[in-house]
């Protein structure tokens, strides 16, 4: 029997509140209204993010349906939507392309204005449609994928290959596009240059792919944990560097490890603005590019060193490693199904969904890379 145009009951986690599990629950999620796409979502990844917003460094209001990391088949359509189709293999975008602002149609950038980085926590008529127990839960990102459907707008949903396995390319969604990304199309890391990659997650490792891929000859990768090592390494990292290892401060060691000259490219992938700093430090004094990739903790603060600029320095940031969502989702899609990039590396565990606060506890004690939840 057709759902299309009916409320559906589903399974779904919710935060009710920070620094607690989430709540597996049944919710209620409304049908699409114009120029909205329900989707059935087969596949999500736990991503760093969303556990910055459990442990409230990532300030977003209550309660909240997280995840933003997916894929799936469309259920139905609104009206006026023709982007997508039910039976449509898609992911979801939690950074949307309206194709009508400022950035949409520039070329220098891909942060489209519809975006919800500043958490408002609402679809864009500023309604929700998921409720629970007879309250409204927000939206994260536009997307909210754990669920077994969630409504996005047209604007943040892309048609992908039906052939694509969707329990690997969810993480085109955001890590793996966000780290490779930040290097190929931010950064653009040129042949033969020397870059360091500070963490070494998902994302982290997403980058030192990324490095790889444009042609680095030289990728450190930094991290606390030597337990990342291997894989770095295997992922294409040179060397491998634990700031704890020495005495001075880590920007200092790798100018010792390049000669006095500094890295050509520094990505800080962690979201702590003790390692920006660190990571824009490292740098080449004059032609040296340090691009911020992880997500830093809502209303923080950083002092630096304007010299650090003055002679040189380029500091960039990067969300969803600079890429135009729609654009490029499917061309990234494309590329992994013709074997360009691998993925299978940075998936470490796969979950039924009801083990999600399982996935969370892999992250936060650093045994997983990627956890993705299949339903």
């Amino acid at each position: 029997m057709s759902t299309a145009g009916k409320v559906i009951k589903c399974k779904a986690a919710i935060a009710w509140e920070i620094k607690k599990p989430l709540s597996l629950e049944q919710i209620e999620v409304a049908p699409p209204k114009a120029h909205e796409v329900r989707i059935k979502i087969l596949a999500t990844g736990i991503c760093r993010s969303d556990d910055h917003v459990i442990s409230g460094a990532f300030a977003m209001p209550m309660p909240i349906l997280l995840g933003h990391e997916a894929a799936g088949v469309v259920e139905s359509v609104g009206e006026g939507v023709t982007c997508v189709k039910p039976g449509d293999k898609v992911i979801p975008l939690f950074l949307p392309q309206c194709g009508k602002c400022k950035i949409c149609r520039s070329t220098r950038g891909n942060l489209c204005s519809e975006n919800d980085l500043c958490g408002k926590g609402l679809m864009p008529d500023g309604t929700s449609r998921f409720t629970c127990k007879g309250k409204a839960l927000h939206n994260f990102l536009g997307t909210s994928t754990f669920t077994e459907y969630t409504v996005v707008h047209e604007t943040s949903v892309v048609k992908i290959d039906a052939a694509a396995p969707l329990e690997k390319v969810c993480l085109i969604g955001c890590g793996f596009s966000t780290g490779y990304g930040a290097a190929v199309e931010t950064a653009k890391v040129e042949p033969g240059s020397t870059c360091a990659v500070f963490g070494l997650g998902g994302v982290g490792l997403s980058t030192v792919m990324g490095c790889k891929a444009a042609g680095a000859s030289r990728i450190i990768a930094v991290d606390i944990n030597k337990s990342k090592f291997p894989l770095a390494k295997q992922l294409g990292a040179t060397e491998c560097v634990n700031p704890l290892d020495f005495q001075k401060p880590i920007n200092e060691v790798l100018f010792d490890l390049t000669s006095g000259e500094g890295v050509d490219y520094s990505f800080e992938v962690i979201g702590r603005t003790e390692t920006m700093t660190s990571a824009l430090a490292s740098c080449n004094n004059n032609i040296g590019t340090s691009v911020i990739v992880g997500v830093p903790p809502s209303a923080s603060q950083m002092n630096v060193d304007p010299m650090l600029l003055f002679t040189g320095r380029t500091w960039k940031g990067s969300v969803f490693g600079g890429w135009k969502s729609k654009d490029s989702v499917p061309k990234l899609v494309s590329d992994f199904m013709g074997k360009k990039f691998i993925l299978d590396p940075l998936i470490t565990h796969t979950l039924p969904f009801d083990q999600i606060n399982e996935g969370f506890e892999l992250l936060q004690s650093g045994k997983s890379i990627r956890t993705v939840l299949t339903f």
